[in-house]
């Protein structure tokens, strides 16, 4: 989004017409919408904010849910904000660390800075850039004096006031819609400012969760955070922040509900046993977190192979940290084999999970023949120099 489009926008017959014009979901629907207020007599820039905006709130919806109606976003800024749940856990952590005010630097959007309000927090948010700030403004504006928008550099942030600090580093190329990723050394600010802040002042620092691991500061902890089934961040925490002797964390989040793994270092590896009764995929948030160790012996597990992150065991037991599947059988990973299994099991439904071979699963559905009536899920995995199908069905999640 330009200016003048914001501008254009932010004008009550803008945010009128925005309101009025309901959720656009379909690039069909963006065209029919730009015609028809282009035949009403709409500016150019009139048109595109509105029909621009009312897309990304339908967007928006999954990471935002019913706030997003009301929110101003840009492309690139909604691409990179905080889902509002896990925002919300960001908060949670913040005031039970004793932080009553916190400056948000690198707001983006306001998605993190909306959370930290809503959960009684006062915000400083600053962004460099000038658009982004003022839509951060008007998203934060419901919450007043509490929340107050800053346009400058994070580097020249005023911190009188704050007792702590959350940054979220720009990974991505300057601008409000195509945005490319950069490397760690072009983030900013820099991690190099980012880490000596953090050192002297208590910080959160929203990272990628395939950041590497070697950059990162010794005395932090680096908490992985996954939701519904997708790693999405790694967020380092400092000072007050720290949670006394964690360095590793897994924070699994689903629905409503979230579960949380920590520990004071990586986990030894569980060691390589047969395949049991029972196979096991840890989560994202586990692996990038290097737990997978814990989780296994928490389930009486080994790894199926010292290369790839699945367990097996045959305690018919589940975990918060892991989807479990009960083994039906074992083949050869090719289409004939498997077939026969399929056909012997009255297999017409099938999921395909893969771990550890170069298999596309999209292209080797099509060579398997699904008749029958009934659902399964097939693995594919190596296990040692072998490549394995498992025929397996899901167990149901742990509470």
């Amino acid at each position: 989004m330009e200016m003048s489009e914001l501008r254009a926008l932010l004008t009550p017959e803008g945010l009128a017409l925005l309101d009025g014009l309901g959720p656009i979901e379909s690039t069909a629907e963006v065209a029919r919408a730009v015609s028809r207020l282009r035949s009403a007599g709409h500016s150019p820039d009139l048109v595109s904010a509105v029909v621009g905006q009312a897309h990304l709130r339908s967007r928006a919806a999954a990471k935002f849910g019913p706030f997003a109606g009301r929110m101003l976003f840009t492309r690139a800024g909604l691409e990179q904000a905080t889902r509002l749940g896990v925002g919300a856990r960001h908060a949670q952590r913040l005031r039970q660390s004793g932080v009553t005010r916190v400056a948000d630097l690198g707001c983006g959007i306001g998605g993190d800075a909306l959370a930290f309000a809503g959960a009684g927090l006062g915000v400083r948010a600053v962004d460099a850039d000038e658009v982004t700030a003022a839509i951060a403004a008007y998203n934060l504006a419901p919450f007043g004096d509490d929340a107050h928008v800053q346009h400058g550099p994070a580097e020249e942030a005023d911190l009188d006031g704050c007792d702590a600090v959350w940054m979220d580093p720009a990974r991505r190329t300057a601008g409000h819609s195509e945005t490319r990723r950069v490397s760690a050394d072009d983030y900013s600010p820099s991690l190099d400012w980012a880490f000596a802040l953090a050192s002297r002042v208590p910080t959160g620092i929203k990272l990628g969760p395939a950041h590497d691991r070697d950059a990162l500061p010794a005395d932090a902890e680096a908490q992985w955070v996954s939701a519904d089934g997708s790693v999405v961040e790694l967020v380092l925490w400092t000072g007050m922040l720290a949670r006394p002797g964690v360095r590793r964390a897994a924070l699994v989040i689903r629905g409503d509900r979230s579960h949380e793994l920590t520990a004071e270092a990586d986990a030894e590896d569980a060691p390589v046993r047969q395949l049991g009764a029972f196979l096991h995929e840890p989560d994202g948030a586990v692996i990038r977190a290097r737990l997978i160790g814990d989780v296994a012996r928490s389930l009486d597990a080994g790894m199926l192979d010292p290369r790839i992150a699945y367990l097996t065991s045959d305690a018919a037991v589940t975990s918060p940290f892991v989807q479990s599947f009960r083994v039906r059988e074992t083949v050869a990973a090719n289409p004939k084999a498997i077939n026969a299994v399929l056909a012997a099991n009255d297999i017409g439904s099938l999921e395909i999970k893969k771990r550890g071979v170069d298999i596309d699963p999209a292209v080797f559905r099509r060579k398997l023949s699904l008749r029958g009536t009934q659902q399964a899920t097939l693995l594919l995995v190596r296990v040692g120099d072998q490549r394995r199908a498992v025929l397996a069905d899901r167990v149901s999640a742990a509470a």
